[in-house]
């Protein structure tokens, strides 16, 4: 196996010039870095990772903490996140938090600090006061995607703003019942993004004169089988059918779409349906959403913490809103009593 002494005695210098030539450092001369990787290249040396991550004092490794492992937006936004690192060298070390306190404590608490890791991406965590001081007492930069946390750099989208915008969207084309698929309590943990969502969702009513029974309200877990379920319940209630219902998340969209046509109602002649996230099925089922890019906030959050990496630099508040965009596609319409036909 080539080691770096052989390098060192075929570029004749010493094996400190060969370090720091592989490393790139700058006070190195033209003529011996080229001797260096002419060296390199006929010895077939390959620098190992080990010995560069002791010598820098990095790990190239970034902890990455999510609270759910199994729903479709926090696996895209960990494949952003895993991309951009990757084509910069690093790794990532993934942490659920997820579960009872006890678990939760000793993630935060113990493992990252027993696990060597250069940086810390919390995803869609609401750190406490305490657990924010003991993820800062590391000494290494922590970004924070969703939020606020006003004492960590952190990536937000504007939930309620989501929310918002997708009752608006309906509102826009004349529907006026309404109904919602949220989540129920032991979803809405943390950001509480589902009752941020339905909080947008009231404004949006509000701000048209519009006050939605309960009966157009249900809760869900997230995914395509809870909305199918959600809407099902919602539509075969007695009184006035909504025309249109708002998901709060994409998968729910989709489940309530099936629910509709399960039914016997046509999408969107007699249902709309608007959900949030941007879902890669989106486009199969023809389904009206605000996306929020979370391939894009991944690879963001990567950025950032990079950034703060190779640029130390003082702690100052920083925030910065996540783009979103309302993309409308087929399951959306006027509803049937307002349409010419």
């Amino acid at each position: 196996m080539v080691s770096i002494d052989d390098v060192a005695r075929e570029a004749g210098v010493s094996t400190a010039t060969v370090s720091r030539t592989l490393s790139g450092k700058n006070n190195v001369s033209d003529a011996t870095r080229a001797r260096v990787e002419s060296a390199v290249k006929t010895l077939g040396y390959s620098v190992s990772a080990s010995a560069s991550n002791l010598a820098s004092g990095r790990t190239r490794t970034i902890g990455v903490i999510v609270p759910f492992l199994d729903r479709w937006f926090f696996t895209v936004i960990l494949s952003g996140i895993a991309a951009a690192l990757a084509r910069e060298g690093y790794d990532i070390t993934l942490h659920h938090v997820a579960g009872d306190a006890a678990h939760r404590r000793d993630i935060l608490d113990g493992f990252l600090r027993r696990r060597r890791v250069d940086g810390i991406i919390a995803v869609s965590i609401e750190l406490d006061e305490r657990e924010t001081d003991g993820l800062l007492s590391l000494g290494i930069p922590v970004i924070a995607v969703g939020g606020p946390n006003p004492r960590i750099p952190t990536l937000s989208v504007d939930d309620v703003q989501l929310a918002r915008l997708a009752t608006e969207h309906l509102l826009t084309l004349g529907h006026e019942r309404l109904a919602h698929i949220g989540a129920d309590p032991d979803f809405d943990l943390d950001f509480h993004i589902p009752t941020r969502r339905w909080q947008g969702f009231l404004q949006a009513l509000a701000d048209a004169g519009i006050s939605p029974p309960p009966t157009h309200y249900e809760p869900a877990d997230f995914t395509v089988e809870g909305g199918y379920h959600a809407a099902k319940q919602i539509l075969g209630r007695p009184g006035a059918r909504p025309t249109a219902i708002f998901a709060a998340s994409d998968e729910m969209a989709i489940g309530a779409i099936l629910a509709a046509k399960d039914l016997g109602f046509r999408v969107p002649e007699d249902m709309s349906v608007v959900g949030i996230d941007g879902h890669e099925l989106g486009g199969f089922f023809q389904l009206t959403t605000v996306d929020q890019f979370p391939l894009q906030q991944g690879e963001r959050a990567a950025v950032a913490i990079l950034d703060q990496l190779n640029t130390p630099r003082a702690f100052v508040e920083h925030r910065e809103d996540s783009p979103y965009e309302l993309i409308v596609r087929g399951s959306t319409a006027r509803p049937s009593t307002l349409r010419d036909d």
